[in-house]
């Protein structure tokens, strides 16, 4: 027997599940998918090529990654919200998920908000990056970017599964420094606004703003600027200025 672990259809084996979840749905497996050769088939026989280790253009406007202090944060929703602020000042607005399993949620949430281009980690040959060497991560997290600047984005958001104490999460930020322009923080309290800041400080990448479930309380809100000394941004505030507001002194190539 096998268990249908996400919505997106990968099969597995569930070992250990939060509380709150009920039984997984049992599969039965009869056979796998084949090509016209008899041989089965796999993602990665569709994968994008990994990027040449040449250093390919970064995007005119910069690369963002959204991390945060665990599953359900606020993420995805914090790095849409950086997409449709993007978007609505006449962007083209590359995003992509880094890490995780396979689910089109996040893909769909991305172009709602309107990304121009979408990227992730099953283009690159996973159903999931559970498991994957953090060098097949990493080179992964490049490629995506790099494929969103050469089918034209002008600023690039990536999305980091889990939270930053999870193994590949901190290992991909502690490859971040050089890479990215500045990371957004999603976090579900203020306790945690202070702990990430600290996690990214170590590693050389600055936070540039706190987002997140954090911003659904004004007094959590509070005590986290209060403690980080960064701004916390709502989605909304985001959506309303504050993603532009990131751009810094690349904010006057946004067209008029």
């Amino acid at each position: 027997m096998a268990h249908l672990l996400t919505a997106g259809g990968v099969v597995g084996v569930v070992a250990s599940a939060h509380v709150r979840r009920s039984e997984p749905t049992q599969l039965e497996v009869v056979g796998s998918l084949v090509g016209v050769s008899g041989v089965g088939l796999s993602l990665d026989d569709f994968a994008l090529p990994v990027p040449a280790p040449a250093p390919a253009p970064a995007p005119e406007l910069g690369t963002f990654v959204v991390v945060g202090s665990s599953m359900n944060a606020g993420k995805t929703t914090t790095a849409a919200a950086l997409i449709r602020g993007w978007a609505r000042a006449g962007l083209r607005v590359g995003a992509g998920k880094v890490t995780g399993s396979g689910s089109g949620k996040d893909r769909w949430m991305y172009e709602d908000a309107g990304a121009g281009e979408i990227v992730d980690f099953l283009d690159f040959g996973m159903a999931s990056t559970f498991g994957y060497p953090l060098t097949r991560l990493a080179q992964t997290m490049v490629g995506i970017r790099d494929t969103l600047v050469a089918r034209g984005a002008s600023v690039v958001v990536l999305e980091i599964a889990d939270g930053l104490l999870q193994a590949e999460t901190r290992g991909l930020a502690e490859r971040l420094a050089g890479f990215a322009d500045g990371a957004v923080l999603a976090v579900a309290d203020g306790l945690s606004a202070v702990a990430g800041a600290q996690i990214m400080g170590e590693v050389g990448v600055p936070v540039r703003v706190v987002s997140g479930l954090v911003t659904a309380s004004p007094l959590a809100a509070r005590e986290a600027a209060a403690a980080t000394g960064l701004a916390v941004l709502s989605p909304a505030e985001l959506i309303a200025g504050g993603a532009l507001d990131l751009l810094g002194e690349h904010a006057a190539a946004v067209p008029a």
